[in-house]
């Protein structure tokens, strides 16, 4: 590996400062955007699926870009890519909070998206460049813990600033957070790059990204326009094509941004199937529990986000009472745990029925957060294992392609249950009615709370159990690929010679 430069321990310090605010900024804004959706609902007087749009714009530019992001970091510098994605991302909150409709919102999300993925893709990698040993694994410990703060402040923030401001707020409030990083970042980063890293996978971003949106396109509208339409089925088949030419495009790059020779270890599948097994069976129904704490139980945004506070809160928690112990424990083992945790609370959420108080949730809550507060560092802990350092860039894109695609096709895929829920319970409802129930609830214009509370609530038991086989499925995946047995990073696929030393470039 090539040489890093040599950096203070202050600068380290301030370079760990500068990544945990730019984590902080991206996994905050997924869960305020949550508990802001039927704010947003009922003022830019959206459907169904523009509420999905507003969470999946966001995730599937974010996957997406992720892995281009990654090949880029490894190329062009992580540092670059990096500040460039949190100054994408700050413009991009400013358009959020501009937003007259539902249209411009989604499109605003996207280019959200778009930054989210340079961010995502750089900071695991930025640890791994500025860490090593004991002092990497405590890095690592504080960034599990910063997604947990993230993801628990949200729902808090986003109440509060939708209650007090409006929900233009909780886009806005990213402006002052990305000025400072990037001021820190351009300050105190050294800009390491991969030298053998010489050209840009174009391809693979069209043939991946193709597939990935066709995918999401396909599961947001099939409920809809009818499972057996042209328009769903060719956007299944089209999903097929790009996804076997993506296949061909990277086994013909020399450098892929997306190394298929990883997939020969047995430890790379189990943790990218756990990784994505809790983006779209976990994260994924955390939008449509917020829907049902307000749209059905009546709670404002603040007194929701309350309520989803002891799963947030054990997310933060557990990686930091936790780490010792795990580290020394077989990663595969504990993510398997992990997994197995998450997936027994939300079957525990199973209990709600029309007429339970929200505290039916909260033991499988706390279950469902503890699961999660155990596979987020477990996650990084593989995911950087087992690949060569150099190559880190490539392997924190493919583990956060596999997290933030499994919540775009988790959000998609569960909306069109929670849609099949409804109808299933209203035969004779009209397709108007079924969207208009799904997207406000109890609220919904029209209809008699009599009628939509059981409806939205059986679809949302559909959701649940299927969330919860989702992620139990990513438990026995990580026994069984990674297990107890020990990580190493893949052998290079062709023999390389040794790497010049690699110097901290200017921004």
């Amino acid at each position: 590996m090539a040489a890093l430069p040599d950096t203070s321990l202050h600068d380290k310090r301030w370079t760990l400062v500068a990544i945990l605010g730019a984590t902080f900024m991206l996994l905050v804004d997924v869960t305020i955007v949550q508990v802001a959706l039927p704010s947003i609902q009922k003022d830019l007087q959206a459907s169904f699926t523009s509420l999905q749009w507003v969470i999946d714009a966001y995730a599937l530019v974010l996957a997406a870009f992720i892995l281009i992001s990654g090949a880029l970091s490894d190329r062009l510098g992580r540092k670059r890519v990096f500040v460039g994605g949190v100054a994408i991302f700050t413009l991009a909150s400013l358009l959020c909070g501009l937003a007259t409709g539902p249209v411009f919102l989604d499109v605003a999300r996207g280019i959200q998206g778009l930054g989210g993925a340079a961010m995502f893709a750089t900071s695991l990698a930025l640890i791994a460049q500025e860490f090593t040993g004991p002092a990497r694994g405590k890095a690592i410990a504080y960034w599990g813990a910063t997604v947990g703060v993230g993801v628990a402040v949200g729902p808090l923030v986003g109440g509060a600033l939708t209650e007090a401001f409006g929900w233009p707020w909780i886009f806005l409030v990213n402006l002052p957070i990305g000025v400072v990083v990037i001021a820190l970042a351009v300050s105190k980063i050294p800009n390491v790059r991969d030298p053998d890293a010489h050209h840009t996978d174009y391809g693979g971003l069209v043939t991946f990204a193709g597939a990935l949106g066709l995918l999401v396109f396909g599961l947001l509208r099939g409920e809809t326009l009818g499972w057996s339409s042209s328009v769903i089925l060719g956007s299944f088949a089209g999903a097929a094509v790009l996804a076997v030419a993506f296949v061909l495009v990277e086994r013909r790059q020399a450098r892929p941004m997306f190394d298929l020779s990883l997939f020969r270890q047995r430890a790379f599948v189990g943790v990218q199937l756990g990784t994505f097994a809790i983006g779209a069976g976990m994260f994924a129904v955390l939008p449509y529990l917020t829907l049902y704490l307000q749209n059905v139980l009546g709670y404002s945004p603040l007194e929701g986000g309350l309520r989803m506070l002891p799963l947030m809160a054990m997310v933060f928690v557990v990686p930091l009472v936790t780490r010792r112990t795990t580290e020394r424990l077989p990663g595969g083992l504990v993510l398997g745990f992990a997994l197995l945790v998450s997936g027994a609370g939300l079957l525990l959420m199973e209990l709600v029925s029309p007429t339970s108080a929200w505290t039916v949730l909260l033991p499988g809550m706390i279950v469902a957060g503890l699961g999660v507060g155990l596979a987020n560092p477990a996650i990084a802990h593989i995911a950087l294992a087992v690949v060569a350092p150099q190559r880190s860039g490539m392997a924190s894109g493919i583990s956060n392609t596999f997290r933030i695609g499994g919540l775009a096709t988790g959000v998609a895929g569960l909306g069109a249950l929670l849609q099949h829920g409804i109808a299933t319970k209203l035969p004779n409802a009209s397709r108007g009615t079924i969207d208009a129930i799904a997207a406000a609830g109890a609220r919904a214009p029209g209809v008699s709370p009599t009628v939509a509370r059981p409806a939205f609530v059986h679809g949302l038991e559909l959701v649940i159990a299927a969330g919860g086989v989702l992620v139990l499925a990513g438990a026995v995946a990580a026994f069984v690929l990674i297990g107890a047995g020990n990580l190493h990073p893949a052998p290079a696929a062709t023999p390389a010679p040794a790497p010049a030393p690699t110097a901290a470039t200017p921004l």
